[in-house]
C-alpha cells in the first residue's frame, strides 16, 4: 500500500461525501464551557470555545499545561460533556445522546491516541491492533488482515508478532496509532502523542500521524508542545483566556 493509498476499510469507512458534505465540518464545537470547582474557587477553564476541523485537516491544538487542551479534547471525544455548548458530529448534535449513543459514536467515529500508549502487554502488535476491531464485529480473519496491513504501511510489518515490551517507544506508539484508526474513525485526537519521544522518533511519529490524516481524510486535532512538529500541520491553534484562538 503506497503513501497516496486510502487507508480506510470500505467494509468500515462511512459512505463517500456528498459535495455538500465536503463544506461541513466533522467536528464543531460550539460555545462550550466548561468550569470545575477548586476549594471555594471556580475555575472557568473553556469559556465560549469554537473549533471546526474538516476532513484531511490536521489541528495542532498548543499550549501551557492547565489551559484545558486535554479537557478540549475529552470534550470533543465525547468522553466528557461541556456544561453548556454543544458538539457537533457530521453537522449532528450530540448532547441529547444517551451514553451509549455516545459510546458508540466514539466506538465508530473517534480514535484516540495519548502520550503513553497503553497497548496491552500480553498481546503482540497484530493482536493489540486486532482487538478494537474484534469488538466492533469483524471476524478474526478480517481483523488480522486488516492490522496487518495497517502495521505495515506505518513500518512495522517485522514487528507484527512482537509483544510491547519488545518494541522501541516509537514502534510502540506506531501501533498506538494503528489501534485508533482500525476502525477506520473520521475523528483522530492526540493528546501529547510525542511527548514521551526523543526528538528523531517524535518527528517519524509525527510524520506517521500526518500521513493518516491526509491519506484517509481525517479530521486530526493533535495537542502538542513540540512547536516545531506543531508548524508543520494545517493549522495551529491555543486557548486564551478560556477561547479557542487561531495562531498565524
Amino acid at each position: 500500500m503506497d503513501e497516496t493509498t486510502s487507508i480506510m476499510d470500505p467494509a468500515l469507512a462511512p459512505a463517500p461525501s456528498t459535495a455538500d458534505d465536503a463544506d461541513k465540518p466533522i467536528v464543531f464545537l460550539h460555545e462550550i464551557s466548561r468550569r470545575f470547582r477548586q476549594g471555594d474557587t471556580t475555575l472557568d477553564i473553556l469559556k465560549g470555545a469554537e473549533l471546526a476541523v474538516w476532513p484531511g485537516q490536521s489541528v495542532a491544538l498548543v499550549a501551557p499545561s492547565g489551559a484545558g487542551k486535554s479537557t478540549l479534547l475529552h470534550i470533543a471525544g465525547l468522553l466528557e460533556h461541556p456544561d453548556s455548548g454543544e458538539v457537533y458530529i457530521d453537522a449532528k448534535a450530540t448532547s441529547h445522546l444517551s451514553d451509549m449513543q455516545r459510546t458508540r459514536i466514539r466506538r465508530t467515529d473517534i480514535g484516540f491516541v495519548y502520550q503513553f500508549h497503553h497497548l496491552l502487554s500480553e498481546f503482540s502488535a497484530l493482536e493489540n491492533v486486532m482487538l478494537p476491531q474484534m469488538i466492533r464485529g469483524l471476524t478474526r480473519a478480517q481483523a488480522q488482515a486488516r492490522a496487518a496491513e495497517l502495521l505495515s504501511y506505518l513500518g512495522l510489518k517485522e514487528r507484527l508478532t512482537h509483544r510491547p515490551a519488545e518494541l522501541s517507544g516509537g514502534e510502540q506508539q506506531r501501533v498506538a496509532i494503528a489501534r485508533a484508526v482500525a476502525n477506520a474513525p473520521r475523528i483522530l485526537l492526540a493528546d501529547e502523542p510525542t511527548g514521551n519521544l526523543d526528538q528523531r522518533t517524535s518527528a517519524r511519529v509525527f510524520g506517521t500521524l500526518q500521513q493518516l490524516v491526509r491519506a484517509s481524510g481525517l479530521a486530526a486535532i493533535i495537542a502538542t508542545h513540540n512547536l516545531d512538529l506543531a508548524a508543520q500541520m494545517d493549522r495551529r491553534v491555543t486557548i486564551r483566556d478560556g477561547a479557542v484562538v487561531e495562531l498565524t
